[in-house]
């Protein structure tokens, strides 16, 4: 897979305020767990249930980019990553994004911050295309994902149940301007 390790540091000239961003490390987890949860309890994040365990979620995603927010007091904020789409060859350049922030830094421009690195980086990274999948309800996300050059390409209804409840999800896609172009 592009991208896997070739350790892109974050640059970040987009950030408001005293926001800064930096590389995840394991020893984030805790607290990026924590803000996985928070996006999970609004119920219109994602289809997961809980965070998992460390192991799980770092085996199942890109090694870089993987970014945190961090706010004056060097509290984390915010994170993002990439997961793989697939393991065929044809698809190693495109991945699927994750953006969460903490419910007490949300509205002042962390997730863009985020996004607009994350996008920079998996393009030093050798990826061409970034996707994410969105409930139609969530529409910070969507918001957020579309002024970061991301288009909706399709509607999945009735993709999953969560909570008893079957959930559409939005399919939006990012193609690079800059990799894989002719």
């Amino acid at each position: 897979m592009r991208g896997e390790d070739r350790g892109v540091e974050p640059r970040a000239d987009n950030c408001e305020g005293s926001v800064r961003l930096r590389s995840m490390t394991a020893d984030d987890w805790p607290r990026v767990a924590a803000i996985y949860e928070e996006g999970i309890a609004t119920g219109d994040a994602t289809f997961e249930t809980g965070a998992p365990a460390w192991a799980r979620w770092d085996a199942s995603h890109l090694r870089a980019p993987r970014l945190c927010a961090i706010d004056e007091s060097r509290d984390v904020i915010g994170w993002a990553a990439l997961a793989p789409v697939s393991d065929r060859c044809v698809y190693g350049g495109v991945a699927e994004v994750s953006v969460y922030v903490a419910a007490g830094a949300r509205g002042r421009g962390v997730g863009r911050c985020l996004l607009e690195t994350l996008v920079v980086a998996s393009e030093a990274g050798g990826l061409w295309t970034l996707q994410a999948g969105v409930f139609p309800e969530n529409l910070a996300s969507l918001t957020l994902h579309e002024r970061c050059g991301f288009r909706v390409v399709g509607r999945r209804v009735r993709l999953g149940e969560l909570a008893g409840r079957w959930r559409d999800v939005l399919l939006l896609e990012r193609r690079s301007e800059v990799v894989g172009v002719e």
